[in-house]
């Protein structure tokens, strides 16, 4: 072979090791349709971001169409595998038909992504079922399942619960059993018949007392002296995140980094078994240990073992995940496994279970 075509093969390598070596995004739905939304009641939506390429992705801008979309995303470095999130809030200002369009850049390419949302903004939803799906008899809610993801320490986000009292009589919102590191208010303080309102739930980081996973369980009051039970249940998690700020760029170099088999485990149907298990190997590619800090389930449908907590650089462990079927039914979250690690790059992950029974 001559100088000149082992010069060119070579290249040729170089290149397309180039080519492969890049973030790649992938969105779970270009368009979001919102439905009915109420008249002066801002509404959310999420749009779920995956990074399928083998680099990390980063979301350098947002731009909505116009002024009345406000937008967030996921600014933290995606690692390869990992998701991300956009959120759009419309303000519903103006009744009638809307589409709304996102404009979104990444380190993925120079052309952006077109994303877009679109409803209807109404004075009196015509269905609240569709809207406020959870049931409590004289009042309906939005959600009954909040939380509060990728949390930094100093880090106090809010979430908005929306509520609707069905009843004829004024109502007054409260909730039950709030933990310190939780507070709310309400708006209005009092509700009329048919009337909406929202409940601004706020978290104090500050107040966390561990790493990963803090999960509660608060009640809200139908009715003056109501009693806590699991019809006016609502769960509240928060993940908080380790924090590698002071980590310098050699630091960085010399880290651990974790690799999982799957962060997706599909059960398929339960049938007639009462629980059910799979294996993910979790591996060291870095350059020192590799230490599970925390390893946490979001419901109680889920058991987990791992066989080594502290990963030697080339070594894997196995975590063993089971899902117990009697349970199943008695959650309000999806069945995930949390794990908070001492590699920068992911230091959080989660992996979704995906179960029939």
């Amino acid at each position: 072979m001559s100088v000149k075509r082992t010069f060119l093969s070579v290249w040729g390598m170089i290149l397309a090791g180039v080519v492969w070596a890049q973030p790649r995004l992938a969105v779970d739905r270009d368009v979001a349709n919102m439905g009915e939304i109420m008249f002066q009641l801002p509404s959310k939506v999420n749009f779920t971001l995956r990074n399928t390429g083998t680099d990390p992705l980063s979301i350098t801008e947002v731009i909505p169409s116009c002024g009345c979309t406000a937008v967030d995303w996921t600014h933290e470095l995606i690692a390869p595998g990992a998701e991300g999130t956009i959120t759009a809030i419309y303000d519903a200002k103006m009744l009638g038909v809307f589409q709304k369009d996102l404009e979104v850049y990444t380190n993925a390419s120079d052309e952006p992504v077109y994303l877009h949302i679109q409803g209807r903004v109404v004075s009196k939803l015509s269905d609240y079922s569709g809207s406020f799906p959870i049931d409590l008899g004289n009042v309906r809610l939005n959600i009954n399942n909040i939380e509060f993801d990728n949390v930094n320490r100093g880090d106090h986000p809010m979430v908005e619960l929306q509520i609707v009292n069905m009843g004829r009589k004024s109502y007054k919102p409260y909730l039950m059993h709030l933990p310190p590191y939780l507070s709310a208010q309400y708006f209005p303080e009092t509700l009329s018949g048919g009337r909406i309102g929202k409940i601004m739930l706020t978290l104090d980081s500050e107040k966390l007392h561990q790493m990963g996973l803090t999960q509660t369980s608060i009640y809200l009051a139908r009715k003056v002296g109501d009693k806590v039970s699991e019809d006016n249940e609502i769960t509240v998690s928060s993940v908080l995140l380790p924090d590698f700020s002071s980590l310098s760029a050699k630091d960085r170099e010399q880290a651990p980094h974790m690799e999982l088999s799957a962060d997706t485990l599909d059960m398929g149907e339960l049938g007639r078994k009462r629980k059910k298990s799979m294996t993910v190997l979790v591996s060291n590619k870095g350059k020192r240990t590799l230490e599970i800090r925390t390893l946490q389930v979001f419901n109680k449908a889920l058991a987990v073992g791992l066989s080594d907590r502290n990963i030697e650089p080339g070594e894997t462990a196995k975590l063993k995940v089971t899902v117990l079927a009697k349970y199943l039914n008695k959650v309000k979250s999806s069945p995930r496994v949390l794990l908070i690690t001492n590699d920068p790059a992911r230091s959080k992950e989660i992996i979704t279970v995906n179960v029939k029974q």
